[in-house]
């Protein structure tokens, strides 16, 4: 508690002896929140599995999964048929009785907790069965929600588990329970050890456009190919071991829709057979060139690797001539890949394929082949952007995390808006056939496929190599990544609007529908605003704001580099970025990821104060001009324009000392006054009071609210008389002891005088309301519309009489119009 000396002085500005900050007001006795209470109260407790600086502990361990994948393509049925050799390593000090494997086909089946769970959003009000109902407007269900339910009623989706076997033959029992299945071992596996054991599966892929998922197939009936053609794309397409973790052990929460994957690192040797005519894009590294590509497409890829612009291995005319026949000969296309957590593929007759080399130098992966599938839906639209946009996501990304380690990066058109795999992206732009032939794309599509891209490709950086939990912490892959693709778009071009700047979040953070981003992602109400651009925003504002870039850009590439290949919890990442950067940001992290509060910081009022001088004769003068400085009473200004005579005026043979003398009259009592009130100053008083009357400055005092409850730095930027402007960056503790209200205390010199303040200025900050950021208030400038209210906007009665004249028209004469 700081003790307060005040020395009295004449009106004007109060000179405070005690050098501490100007006074807080308005703390109401009993309602202090300390918003810069430290985290670690909620966060897990430090051990050796990952320590108090937010790093793997010197313990640290994880578990490993290889997968040896047999799997055939049947392209008339759209089924997978496989079978699996798992090799489950134990690298746990826990013994494991069982293992659990994730099913996510099994989401699509009827009975799932997916679409038991779905909700029904269509109807109107009032209710049904509420007295008024015949008159209500009916309920509403699209038809593409008609045309998912009608899709899973006719085809048998999930999968079939035909084995569950170790190597040796001996049958593993194993219970299904939704979306995932436990197999029990027949001996338990104790630390260190192994267990290998054999699944043989097979499904129904789904049609991607009829039931949303985030793989299945595309049909095109238009081609040339009697029946059309089909684009797969495989994900979530074999069973995966759940991931068993330090910090909640097996992982098994049922695949609702939201939460994505976690899942473990391991090496994949896997097969893949298909149409001799298809053209296969996968996770990993093409083991088998020779069997499936002709010589010449070898060479264009040989001399991709070193060319300025993309070449094509297939081109478009061998993909047009390639859509027109069908095949039932096949070809098996064996990829491998080392050290990835997931394994994903796309096949298909129409792609046309382009790459390019990456020179990314360093010891781990000098060249990455960038590389892009699409149909000739693709057109211009992926030939000039895709692959061009691979390489500069892996320029940007690598400098705030690591090299991209893997030999291929790829981006395959397909039913799929984006989903990011190892390796392997799905993006779903395309261009538009016209009447005349061309195929065009809007400025939209053309922003949306290179935003697309990079995001994917990023999230192979985040979470396919800094492996984070997506089930429980979707904002920690989509978050981290949309920051980071924002930084990336930006650098390709700042007019594309990314999304993420602080501006973007503030329309959500004010809405009823605001959850915590930690929250768990199948609860979250509207998971865009909060898991991508909520925390994208926040570390927009931490690093262009809070830290700076060398702080920020240092702290985040110790997170990566320290979690490549591991699996971070949030934990992790808010030690690291404190530890790091070395910037207490427990406030930060509380109140932009734990609650729901928002930025509305107002600047209520400026006071504009003169040192007094203490002397009556200047001080006493000076209040005479400030009481002479107000608008004359309009009782007092009527009274004089309706000739009204005043009473002194008629009466001036009546008068006294007070006619001569106000209350400004300054008398040998004040100087003596005065003269005592030097003669009591220590000599540093002395010196400091004098050198403030002298230099004369102006003491401005701003008071500021925070309306919103998140604390944030103020930033102050002020305009003077002479056309000058100053910035001042406040940080957020100056709101520790007083959360709700400050004041701050402002010297200028002299000349210097304050005309305007702007809070805010640049929008760093999401304040959600940016119109009481202004002192003098501004006017609010907006748009209004004029409208013509249509006769379908209210109830017209239907003129019976008249419509059943109209002749009814063919299919052809409605195809026409």
């Amino acid at each position: 508690m700081t003790s307060w000396s005040f020395k009295p002085l004449l009106t004007g500005f109060l000179l405070v002896v005690a050098t501490t900050a100007f006074s807080q007001i308005n703390q109401t006795k009993g309602d202090f929140e300390d918003k810069f209470r430290q985290l670690d109260e909620v966060l897990p407790t430090p051990n050796v599995y990952r320590n108090a600086a937010g790093e793997p502990g010197h313990m640290y361990w994880q578990q490993k999964v290889d997968y040896v994948i047999r799997a055939t393509l049947d392209e008339e049925k759209r089924r997978i048929t496989a079978s699996q050799n798992i090799t489950y390593t134990n690298n746990s000090p826990d013994t494991l009785k069982y293992l659990w494997i994730q099913l996510d086909q099994n989401i699509f089946k009827r009975n799932s907790m997916a679409a038991l769970t779905q909700t029904f959003g269509g109807m109107s009000s009032p209710a049904p069965d509420s007295a008024s109902a015949g008159a209500s407007s009916p309920a509403r269900i699209s038809l593409a929600a008609l045309r998912r339910q009608q899709f899973i009623e006719d085809v048998d989706l999930g999968y079939d588990i035909n084995k569950v076997a170790l190597r040796n033959g001996d049958t593993l029992k194993h219970t299904i329970v939704g979306t995932l299945m436990r197999v029990d071992l027949r001996q338990p596996l104790k630390p260190g050890d192994d267990v290998r054991f054999d699944i043989d599966f097979a499904f129904n892929i789904v049609e991607e456009d009829a039931v949303s998922a985030r793989s299945g197939y595309e049909h095109f009936p238009d081609d040339a190919r009697e029946g059309g053609n089909d684009i797969f794309l495989l994900a979530q397409w074999f069973p995966r071991l759940a991931a068993y973790t330090d910090y909640e052990a097996w992982t098994n929460k049922e695949f609702i829709g939201s939460g994505e994957f976690t899942l473990e690192f391991g090496d994949y040797d896997v097969s893949l057979t298909v149409p001799a005519d298809h053209i296969v894009s996968s996770t990993g590294e093409l083991a088998n060139p020779n069997d499936v590509l002709t010589r010449t497409q070898r060479n264009r890829l040989k001399e991709a690797e070193k060319a300025a612009r993309p070449v094509f291995i297939v081109t478009e005319e061998e993909a047009l001539e390639n859509e027109k026949e069908g095949t039932t000969d096949t070809k098996t296309w064996r990829f491998k890949a080392e050290n990835v957590r997931d394994f994903a593929w796309a096949s298909s007759r129409k792609f046309m394929w382009d790459a390019k080399g990456y020179p990314q130098g360093g010891d781990e992966q000098p060249l990455v082949m960038a590389m892009s599938f699409y149909p000739k839906e693709g057109g211009d639209l992926w030939k000039k952007y895709s692959t061009e946009s691979v390489i500069h996501t892996m320029e940007v990304y690598s400098r705030f995390s690591f090299d991209y380690p893997y030999p291929v990066a790829q981006s395959v058109n397909g039913p799929v808006g984006g989903m990011e795999y190892p390796m392997i992206t799905f993006n779903g732009p395309r261009t538009d056939l016209q009447d005349d032939g061309s195929r065009t794309y809007s400025l939209a599509e053309k922003r949306f496929l290179i935003g697309v891209v990079i995001h994917e490709i990023g999230h192979i950086y985040f979470p396919m190599i800094v492996n984070s939990d997506e089930r429980q912490w979707t904002w920690m892959d989509e978050g981290l990544n949309s920051f980071l693709d924002g930084v990336a778009g930006r650098e390709w071009d700042p007019m594309i609007p990314w999304g993420v700047e602080p501006s973007d979040i503030t329309d959500y953070m004010r809405s009823s529908t605001q959850v915590p981003i930690m929250t768990q992602s199948d609860s979250v109400l509207r998971l865009g605003p909060n898991a991508y651009t909520k925390p994208a925003a926040a570390l927009n504002i931490l690093r262009e704001t809070i830290l700076g870039r060398d702080l920020f850009d240092f702290a985040f590439k110790e997170y990566a580099q320290r979690w490549k290949y591991k699996r971070p919890t949030p934990a992790d990442f808010f030690r690291t970025m404190e530890e790091a950067s070395g910037v207490d940001l427990d406030w930060f992290f509380r109140g932009w990821f734990y609650s729901t509060d928002h930025v509305d910081i107002s600047l209520d009022s400026v006071y504009k104060l003169r040192m007094d001088t203490k002397d009556p004769d200047i001080d006493f003068s000076r209040q005479r001009e400030q009481s002479l400085d107000k608008p004359m009473s309009i009782t007092v200004e009527r009274n004089a324009s309706e000739g009204k005579q005043l009473w002194v005026e008629r009466n001036s043979d009546v008068s006294d000392f007070y006619d001569e003398n106000d209350i400004y009259t300054v008398t040998n009592k004040e100087r003596n006054s005065y003269q005592s009130f030097l003669a009591g100053l220590d000599p540093w008083e002395k010196v400091a009071f004098e050198r403030a009357v002298e230099e004369d400055k102006n003491y401005y005092v701003l008071s500021f609210s925070n309306l919103g409850g998140l604390v944030m730095p103020i930033i102050i930027e002020m305009t003077f008389t002479d056309g000058t402007t100053d910035m001042m960056r406040i940080p957020a503790e100056i709101w520790r002891r007083s959360p709700k209200q400050v004041q701050k205390l402002i010297v200028t010199d002299t000349d210097k005088v304050i005309e305007s303040i702007v809070i805010d200025p640049r929008w760093e900050t999401a304040d959600a309301n940016v119109s009481n950021n202004h002192f003098p208030r501004r006017i609010i400038e907006s748009r209004i519309e004029s409208f013509k209210r249509s006769a379908s906007s209210s109830k017209v009665a239907r003129d019976i009489m008249q419509d059943i004249k109209t002749e009814l028209k063919d299919e052809e004469e409605e195809e026409e119009q």
